[in-house]
Order: structure tokens, then C-alpha cells, then sequence
């Protein structure tokens, strides 16, 4: 594998400030409550009798690369991301649980992947459109055929946004959504959706990938539901987190954001929820 000298210079395209603090602790809540829903860091029965490298594309603060090297002592496991911060907490993470076989990177996945052909026999990809241009799929499934070893497997995980019968949240949802669309991220005609899930079979497909399976899931988070606790506070943070994004994109200004009456019955109604009030329809 070749070992890049430092950061990628390119601008990051990640909607969020990638060396915010309560970013960091935002994802680290998100990653553990994918893996709970999805049941775990792989899908069922998914084999690792003959795998000896795996790549985690945006790898954040580590915890599915340490969750994987954890569980797999014998797999070497690398994460990348383009936050020195992120990956300066995974590797003292690795270093306090003596994780040999899990690495990090400071690494752009928007250019050339810095690694040998044949390099890895899967790679892992979480929730990769919070930095991805709709250019910006094709080259990055390409990357990922040529790093993958032959037979290899790549797994992407990505969503949509909620449904809901609370105005509020369908507001806040359609303004998040429009501007995916002005600023080139969404695949929506029409800026109601994210549009990714239904594209991602065809990037595979146009970059050569074979065998490709889909399984959905479905995270509730509705008043009383498991993940409801665990889900607002990584809504609350992310809705400010993406502020600046939504005032540089020029969807809303900051006094607009501070006082919409939307976000305001949004986060009265999630505090609501938190002490069981149902959320009206």
C-alpha cells in the first residue's frame, strides 16, 4: 500500500465543519446506533474466511474500523478520512486498546485513493453522501473496483430522509432536501428527496461490480420507540451543526435559522417526545 505524506489539498465538499468536536461525538452516536439497527458491523452471514484487509471509506472517529478489528484479530483494518482530528482520535483509540491490525489515515476520497490494485478484499462506505457531489459517485465506485481485490466486496450504507406526520419535521426535511438539490448533491428532480438509494445499484453496476444485493432497514424513532433517545440528539446536533452549510447555500440566513418557527416546533415537539407525548398528527 502506498501511505500518503499528509492531508489532500483539495477543499472538503463535507457539509459539516470535519474538525468540529461535537461533530466528532455526533458520529460516534450514529455509528452505534447504524450498527444496532442494522444488527451489526456486516450483514448476516456475511463471510470473512478468506479476508485479510478491509477499508472503511469516511471512517469518522473509527468505530465500525475498531468494532471490525475487535471482533476480527486477523484482519488488518484501515479507516480513512480527511479529518486530522478523526483520525487522530481513532489512532489513540487503537493505541489505548493495543488494536494492531486497525490503522487510520488522513485521506480526501474525492481524488485518487492512495492505495495499491488489488489492495483490499472489502471495503466499507457509512453514510458518504454528507461529503459526495453527484460527480463524484462514478470515480469513487471506479476507485473502489481498482483498490478491491478480484472477488472482492464493497458495502454501502446509505438512506433517505424521514417520513413523518409532523409538519415541523416535513418542513425542516423539504428545506434539507432543496438544498442538497442547489448545491449538487441530490439526485432528486424535484428537491423533495435525497435520491441516493435508488442510484446506487447503477453506479456499482457502470463500475463493474457484480452480484448486487439490497436490504433495506428502518430506523424508528417515533415517541416511545427504542432509538427515539438516542436519534435526537442526533438531530439537535446535526440541525445546528448544519447551519453555516444552510446560510452559505443561501437556503436560509442565520437570524432566519435561529427564530424559523419550524425548527423551533421541531425541537419543542422532540423534547415532548423525550417525555412520552405523542407527536401531533
Amino acid at each position: 500500500m502506498v501511505t500518503p505524506e499528509g492531508p489532500s489539498q483539495k477543499e472538503s465538499t463535507y457539509v459539516i465543519d470535519a474538525e468540529s468536536g461535537t461533530e466528532m461525538a455526533r458520529l460516534i452516536n450514529q455509528e452505534r446506533l447504524l450498527t444496532r439497527v442494522m444488527g451489526g458491523v456486516f450483514p448476516e452471514h456475511f463471510d470473512l474466511s478468506h479476508v485479510s484487509h478491509i477499508l472503511d471509506i469516511g471512517c469518522g472517529p473509527g468505530g465500525w474500523v475498531l468494532d471490525v478489528a475487535f471482533e476480527n484479530a486477523k484482519i488488518n483494518v484501515v479507516g480513512i478520512d480527511i479529518s486530522q482530528q478523526m483520525v487522530e482520535y481513532a489512532r489513540a483509540h487503537a493505541e489505548v486498546q493495543g488494536m494492531n491490525n486497525a490503522s487510520f489515515q488522513v485521506m480526501n476520497a474525492l481524488e485518487s485513493l492512495a492505495f495499491d490494485d488489488n489492495s483490499f478484499d472489502v471495503v466499507n462506505a457509512r453514510y458518504i453522501q454528507a461529503f459526495m457531489m453527484k460527480t463524484s459517485w462514478a470515480p469513487l465506485m471506479k476507485e473502489i473496483m481498482r483498490i478491491l481485490r478480484p472477488g472482492g466486496r464493497v458495502l454501502l450504507t446509505d438512506g433517505e430522509w424521514s417520513i413523518s406526520n409532523s409538519p415541523a419535521f416535513e418542513k425542516m426535511g423539504a428545506m434539507l432536501t432543496r438544498v442538497g438539490t442547489l448545491t449538487g448533491r441530490s439526485f432528486s428532480p424535484d428537491g423533495r428527496h435525497i435520491g441516493i438509494t435508488p442510484m446506487l445499484g447503477r453506479f456499482l453496476r457502470d463500475a463493474g461490480f457484480v452480484d448486487i444485493q439490497r436490504k433495506a432497514h428502518v430506523l424508528d424513532f417515533s415517541a416511545g420507540a427504542e432509538d427515539y433517545g438516542n436519534t435526537y440528539q442526533d438531530l439537535m446536533a446535526g440541525l445546528k451543526l448544519l447551519e453555516p452549510f444552510l446560510v452559505l447555500a443561501k437556503v436560509t440566513t442565520e437570524e432566519e435559522f435561529e427564530e424559523h418557527p419550524h425548527r423551533r416546533e421541531l425541537q419543542s415537539l422532540l423534547k415532548g417526545d423525550r417525555k412520552g407525548s405523542p407527536p401531533e398528527a
